[in-house]
């Protein structure tokens, strides 16, 4: 799993899902708020990634360019995004046109009437 990962599974949870994840939770949430296109989102979490990665090199011996690694940890990362940028969207959606739209789930909103 370490050789996967670039790094071990206490350091992955702790720095990608812990540290980054919240990151890019704030990051989705954000991006939404403010209007902001989704493709930013992918964008900010490629960069994120490359953050990640770049700390669990540099505190906890991680490889730095292991490539499986990046691509999970900016998997990870981009799917907890997208998932604060899309919740946030539907709640700006509903509560900024109440008289249009309701919430039709977490993730989507449905035209009123």
């Amino acid at each position: 799993m370490s050789e996967l990962l670039g790094t071990s599974l206490p350091v992955f949870i702790g720095v990608t899902l812990i540290l980054a994840g919240g990151a890019a939770y704030l990051t989705g949430q954000a991006l939404g708020a403010t209007w902001r296109p989704v493709w930013q989102v992918v964008a900010y979490a490629l960069l994120l990634g490359c953050a990640d990665r770049f700390i669990t090199f540099a505190l906890f011996d991680g490889i730095l360019v292991s490539l499986s690694g990046y691509v999970i940890d900016t998997a990870v990362i981009a799917a907890i995004a997208l998932f604060a940028f899309r919740v946030t969207r539907v709640h700006k959606m509903v509560s900024q046109y109440p008289w249009l739209y309701e919430k039709a789930g977490p993730f989507a909103w449905r035209d009123k009437g």
